[in-house]
């Protein structure tokens, strides 16, 4: 192997470890006060997290010490940090913020050692990989910020209060050690009439974004989180048809009611 192509295979590890920085950046921006670049490097760590399994596949990159890294920059960047910025932001100084914290990262150690478990599980059903057991790691960070997200856009709120954010914080991270099934969009597949209208809401989700950031990852925070109840009622309704787990996702309605 040239340099060239040593070069290259380490490119997947080298946006672990980008994410991992920017997960630590968001700590060092919490201390300064400035939150709002908290989140953003919150969010720049959630990118690179989606793309360095990506890019392990395409550069045919994949190696054991790449999967424990990403492990350990999960863990720093969407267990820790959002913990530290929580209890920067509106816990500290009060009687119970430093447990919610070590909960909070607790949970996501936990979260990510079963998660590693489960990938060499062969007692799961084979439908199983369409999906995640709890919420999964930069899900639960974004699902942790609603309410600095809310604080940010409309100001200082109940939503702020340190009450309201330790309660939130405690149900994201039993949301995260839950057994609660939750889409995996690494597996999800589009059908065709859906991809104009998924393209549209992809460019108004954009437009919130770029003009009202903070209520964008809100929304979105509280989209995802509207998403369980059917992502819960699929895995059930699989459990029940495993005539239908070998067919095409668009195939296994018509297969179910056939059998």
């Amino acid at each position: 192997m040239n340099t060239y192509q040593a070069g290259i295979r380490l490119l997947p590890n080298a946006v672990t470890v980008l994410a991992l920085c920017l997960g630590l950046s968001a700590v060092n921006f919490a201390l300064a006060g400035r939150f709002e670049l908290c989140i953003a490097a919150a969010f720049g760590a959630a990118l690179c997290d989606a793309l360095d399994g990506g890019l392990a596949r395409l550069l045919d990159a994949s190696s054991r010490i790449g999967q424990e890294l990403d492990s350990l920059a999960d863990l720093v960047s969407f267990g820790v940090a959002p913990a530290l910025v929580l209890y920067i932001w509106a816990l500290e100084g009060t009687r119970l913020g430093w447990v919610v914290a070590l909960v909070f990262a607790v949970c996501m150690a936990l979260r990510l050692a079963r998660f590693n478990t489960l990938i060499d599980d062969e007692d799961q059903p084979p439908f199983a990989k369409e999906f995640f057991i709890g919420v999964p790691a930069p899900a639960a960070a974004l699902t942790a910020g609603l309410p600095l997200y809310l604080f940010l856009h409309f100001g200082p709120g109940w939503w702020s209060s340190p009450v309201a954010v330790g309660i939130w914080a405690l149900f994201t991270a039993g949301l995260m050690v839950s057994r609660i099934p939750t889409l995996s969009l690494k597996t999800a597949r589009v059908r065709p009439r859906w991809i104009a209208p998924l393209l549209v809401l992809v460019g108004v989700a954009a437009a919130i974004l770029l003009t009202a950031p903070f209520l964008g990852m809100a929304l979105i925070a509280v989209g995802y989180l509207l998403l369980i109840p059917y992502t819960v009622y699929r895995w059930a309704w699989l459990s029940r048809h495993p005539e239908a787990w070998g067919v095409p996702v668009r195939e296994r309605r018509a297969v179910a009611r056939a059998a």
